[in-house]
């Protein structure tokens, strides 16, 4: 007798298709959620990403505020939801800007269990800012 496989859940596939980036990491900043997306912006594959630290995809110098940051908006169970522009680091060694989402994934307790990043590519406009800015424009 034959079995049909179970579909996966629509969360799997939200997850999957997605156009950004999507990255979850547990309490510690490790990765255990890394989309095809995530992929295509910071060029690890996910079995390269995930079990590693989050500092796989932040700039050496941005490390320790992005620690602290983590470890307060875990401790406190929430963070704030601007997007904000940030540094990233492809795997191929080029600096990325990226604009950013966070949210602080809970229990439903109110227990942190992780941290959820959407995430896309900023750098052309950014760049592009930045040349006008200095331009006078």
């Amino acid at each position: 007798m034959s079995t049909t496989p179970t579909p996966p859940a629509p969360w799997e596939r939200i997850v999957a298709d997605v156009a950004d980036a999507l990255i979850y990491a547990d309490r510690e900043g490790i990765i255990r959620a890394w989309n095809p997306a995530a992929t295509a912006l910071f060029g690890f594959e996910a079995a390269e990403a995930l079990g590693q630290s989050l500092d796989l995809i932040i700039p050496a110098h941005l490390r320790e505020a992005h620690w602290r940051g983590f470890d307060r908006a875990i401790a406190h169970g929430s963070c704030g939801r601007e997007v904000r522009t940030t540094r990233g680091t492809h795997k191929d060694g080029r600096k990325l800007y990226v604009d950013m989402s966070f949210s602080v994934v809970t229990d439903g307790n109110g227990q942190a269990l992780g941290s959820a990043a959407m995430a896309r590519d900023a750098t052309e406009r950014y760049l592009a800012e930045l040349a006008r800015r200095k331009a006078g424009g």
